[in-house]
């Protein structure tokens, strides 16, 4: 979902000569089994904010995640993240990368939708707080439009990785020395078509299900499928495709009231607008079903 007051970017631009600051990182090994005194689990999940495509497949190569070990992590918020995430910077004992265990491969992010999403892993790592993600990229990823397939390439200069720079509390710790986080990988916002290419700009944004609101409904009849439901309001817009049976679900939804436009992408039906919808407390909305004419 789009949101302006995400506590992290995307970091996509040539590399260029860097400025030393006083932070950086040093690596550290992950571990299996259950976690010791020192260390702490983590699970990472990816879903879908989805686009109109038939599949959009990503080559996930490596997770890392990096670990401010020091008493007061606001020590480091003013850490060039950007350079951290290069590993240009100077060393700092208490800054520590952390490699994840992956399935690395091609993840079809068309298939993480409506409420559906994958766990990435579940690791053990050094105790302390997380503040940053990044995820390397491999060479297979492409997308499929009107059943054919188009490799998806990432803009010139750009690194073969991005990064979720996080503030340190928005993992959910649900078991003693255990967290979750799920990232929204919003795929309307993250394709670019131009000069007949398909650029692929990662907009991703991590939440927790249980911290914030969802709306979810059926859509019929099903000579309208396929549609295209648009979640909205004044700041925000997420986008869900229903399922085959008009089943659809948008998850991640901040406080506030919302509009729900359904739109039919076959042109005899005519679009249905809901509005007044009110997210509240994390709070879960179904406005059952809607059938289109």
């Amino acid at each position: 979902m789009k949101n302006k007051h995400v506590l992290f970017s995307i970091a996509f631009m040539a590399l260029t000569a860097s400025v030393l600051f006083t932070a950086c990182s040093k690596n550290n090994s992950a571990n299996s089994g259950a976690p010791t005194a020192s260390q702490q689990s983590v699970s990472l999940y990816m879903a879908d904010g989805p686009g109109i495509y038939n599949n959009v497949f990503l080559d996930v190569a490596s997770v890392e995640v990096l670990v401010d070990t020091a008493a007061n992590t606001r020590e480091h918020d003013g850490c060039n993240w950007d350079s951290l995430g290069r590993r240009t910077d100077k060393p700092d004992s208490s800054l520590i990368w952390n490699t994840l265990s992956i399935r690395a491969g091609v993840y079809d992010l068309l298939q993480l939708r409506n409420g559906v999403d994958t766990l990435l892993s579940t690791t053990n790592i050094i105790k302390g707080t997380i503040r940053m993600i990044r995820i390397d990229l491999g060479t297979n990823n492409s997308i499929v439009v009107d059943s054919v397939s188009h490799p998806l390439v990432l803009p010139p200069n750009a690194p073969s990785y991005f990064l979720i720079k996080l503030h340190g509390e928005e993992w959910e710790h649900f078991e003693a020395n255990a967290s979750r986080l799920w990232i929204d990988f919003d795929v309307a916002h993250s394709i670019l078509f131009m000069n007949n290419t398909y650029f692929l700009v990662p907009f991703v944004r991590p939440f927790v299900p249980d911290r914030e609101g969802e709306i979810s409904g059926n859509v019929a009849p099903q000579a309208a499928f396929p549609e295209l439901v648009t979640v909205f309001n004044a700041t925000d817009t997420a986008l869900a495709l229903p399922n085959r049976d008009g089943n659809f679900k948008v998850r991640g939804l901040k406080d506030g009231t919302y509009s729900v436009l359904i739109h039919s992408l076959r042109s005899n039906f005519t679009d249905t607008t809901i509005n007044n919808i009110v997210i509240q407390n994390a709070n879960r909305v179904s406005i059952g079903s809607i059938t289109l004419h």
